[in-house]
């Protein structure tokens, strides 16, 4: 078994939009050798046979198996994993909340298509603004909050554990830190919980002393202002970011095939944790087989419960305009 899900004979993952994120997803689980299928859909069909060809191709560099193709919704109905991609490019100066009339209205036709399919796996959405796309798609499929959910601010947690690790001069692996609410301008930083080698983050310049090398001062709110900002940054450098999402999403699929049960800073419903509800919001989750396997509910100190409730009603609002 597949936790509640039936574990099929091979590992199959279905990509629905197979643009540069979509395409890049699956060139990341060839790479690692994720899965042993992949199916593209997409309405534009000769883009999708061409990713499909270029990925199939450089499998016989990377030693892969995986079998690629493109398929169709049918394809859904034994996928363990489907990987929502669809939507247009973010543009320079563009928020992911503004992204929204585009990636409903073809979001409702992914719907549409998968309505009459029994799919009985997991549904990870990378469409923006993702918390509310994860929202409407787990209230128009009817899954549980467990097999749907977003890549919410996974990124953003691996942003600034960069961020935090140059400006520190430590290893990443040394950071514990993580960004959460919505993956968009309203996220931000529990500094209470952050850590550096387990020494509280606010304590680290006195605390962590290496002779000879000196770590500045953090600036959190400049931080804080800068991971919010990076993929923006990105953006206006070089028109989208797709190879640290594909990754990331990489890592989801894995930790689901794997049963990892890793904790990640996933987008998942709300219910009651921190006093709020009835929302799509990035929060600590364990991932393996079933999907969610469970919240970490992490002590929050006031104000950063106050910034998470801000998050929610700002989402809230959004969502309540969709008459979902």
């Amino acid at each position: 078994m597949f936790g509640g899900l039936i574990m099929l004979d091979k590992r199959k993952v279905v990509i629905i939009g197979a643009g540069h994120v979509g395409s890049h997803v699956a060139m990341a689980l060839c790479f690692q050798g994720t899965c042993d299928e992949i199916a593209f859909i997409d309405i534009d069909r000769e883009k999708a046979v061409a990713n499909c060809y270029d990925v199939a191709d450089a499998c016989l560099f990377l030693g892969s198996t995986t079998k690629i193709k493109v398929g169709d919704y049918e394809d859904c109905r034994d996928a363990d994993i489907i990987v929502n991609s669809i939507g247009m490019p973010r543009k320079p100066g563009q928020t992911r909340l503004d992204m929204l009339d585009d990636s409903i209205r073809m979001l409702k036709d992914v719907v549409e298509n998968l309505k009459p399919i029994d799919f009985k796996g997991i549904f990870v959405s990378i469409t923006n603004p993702a918390d509310v796309i994860a929202n409407y798609a787990r209230v128009h499929l009817g899954l549980p909050r467990e097999r749907c959910f977003s890549t919410g601010t996974s990124l953003d947690t691996a942003r600034l554990k960069r961020t935090v690790s140059e400006l520190a001069n430590i290893d990443r692996k040394s950071v514990t830190t993580c960004a959460i609410g919505e993956h968009g301008d309203s996220s931000f930083i529990p500094w209470s919980v952050a850590n550096i080698s387990n020494v509280p983050i606010r304590e680290c310049g006195k605390l962590i002393l290496t002779p000879g090398l000196t770590s500045p001062e953090l600036d959190f709110e400049e931080v804080e202002q800068y991971v919010r900002k990076s993929g923006g940054r990105v953006i206006a450098r070089k028109g989208a970011t797709f190879y640290a999402v594909s990754v990331s999403v990489c890592h989801i699929v894995k930790c689901i095939f794997d049963g990892m049960d890793t904790t990640m800073t996933v987008s998942t419903m709300m219910h009651g944790e921190y006093g709020v509800n009835d929302v799509c919001l990035s929060t600590l989750n364990m991932i393996g087989h079933d999907g969610i396997r469970g919240k970490v509910n992490v002590p929050l100190t006031d104000e950063e419960v106050a910034k998470l409730r801000h998050s929610a009603d700002t989402l809230k609002a959004v969502i309540n305009s969709l008459e979902i």
